[in-house]
């Protein structure tokens, strides 16, 4: 199934609530404070994200939540795991976001214990190495080994052979990224459904994120450059599909949901992918919410609590 038809008024100035200029205005006014984001170390910009401290909400530690490590290629991968009320119905695979460069699982508390509570999922996110320390390829070289681990221990573990995919921004990146390795490298194709929120598909730059500017509403052009210098610091280049899965070939992958705000830099990503997937012949669904920030989920407002139910429907579905 693919619905693809956009209202161009879902851009429009007036389609955006009061409430989500008010998050976007807050957020520009924190960030535009900051004389320069990327002065500070990165190990205290992470430091300060898992203390709360980050623009990004941080929700109380999960319940339902554990930590464990899995084997990697270069070592134990970080894995945290969520379980549902009852028998998993299936598995959701989880991929966070930061550039590439930032995040971890903990961040996503409360997008990870909602969907394990309402989907009846148990959910599995993974803690590859972030650049620029640890630069491409062992961000997807991880993803890739959760991934396959996954496949082989869930029905031991949860029960289940029914898995979904997804993540947030360079998650979702290298969410297509492992889907496509999967099936490449291993003939494998475990996955039957994906959630792929404000993805950076295409690490040349599109003409979104290009012509966006300085304004810092979460992500701005010059923060974007900056993480993908980060995560091609030794090797990689933006023109390869494993790089820019935009470019890779995407035909017989699962079915998505797509979700991007209006008011998001890297809005052209999950057009430019949206209809990639679809022409692709995969079933394919765009969400595009007027006004809402770069991974807007994240941040309270009217938009995010009607962009989680629709993500709940679809899981609740696949």
């Amino acid at each position: 199934m693919s619905k693809l038809v956009l209202d161009p008024a879902v851009f429009a100035d007036a389609a955006i609530a009061p409430d989500t200029r008010m998050v976007n205005d807050a957020i520009v006014k924190v960030l535009s404070a900051i004389p320069d984001r990327w002065a500070t170390p990165l190990p205290e910009i992470r430091a300060a994200r898992l203390a709360g401290k980050g623009v990004f909400p941080l929700a109380p530690e999960s319940p339902r939540a554990t930590a464990e490590t899995i084997p990697g290629p270069r070592g134990p991968v970080p894995v945290r795991i969520y379980k549902p009320d009852g028998a998993p119905r299936g598995v959701y695979f989880h991929i966070h976001g930061g550039g590439w460069t930032l995040g971890s699982a903990r961040e996503n508390e409360a997008l990870l214990d909602r969907i394990a509570a309402n989907c009846g999922l148990a959910v599995v996110s993974v803690d590859y190495a972030l650049a620029p320390e640890v630069p491409y390829p062992a961000g997807p070289d991880d993803c890739e080994a959760a991934a396959l681990w996954l496949v082989k221990e869930a029905k031991a573990r949860f029960g289940t052979e029914r898995f979904a995919i997804g993540g947030e921004s360079g998650g979702a990146t290298l969410a297509v990224a492992t889907l496509v390795r999967l099936r490449d490298r291993h003939g494998l194709s475990p996955f039957s459904a994906a959630v792929l929120t404000a993805g950076c598909y295409d690490l040349r730059l599109t003409p979104s994120v290009r012509n966006w500017g300085d304004l810092p509403l979460v992500l701005n052009t010059r923060d974007i450059q900056f993480f993908v210098d980060n995560y091609l610091r030794l090797e990689g280049k933006a023109d390869d599909p494993d790089v820019s899965p935009l470019l890779a070939r995407l035909k017989g992958l699962p079915r998505a949901l797509f979700i991007v705000g209006g008011r998001d830099p890297l809005v052209d990503d999950t057009l430019f992918m949206a209809n990639a997937w679809a022409a692709a012949g995969n079933g394919t669904e765009l969400e595009v919410y007027p006004g809402g920030c770069h991974v807007f989920i994240a941040f309270p407002g009217t938009i995010a609590d009607q962009a989680l139910k629709r993500i709940d429907g679809y899981l609740a579905e696949f």
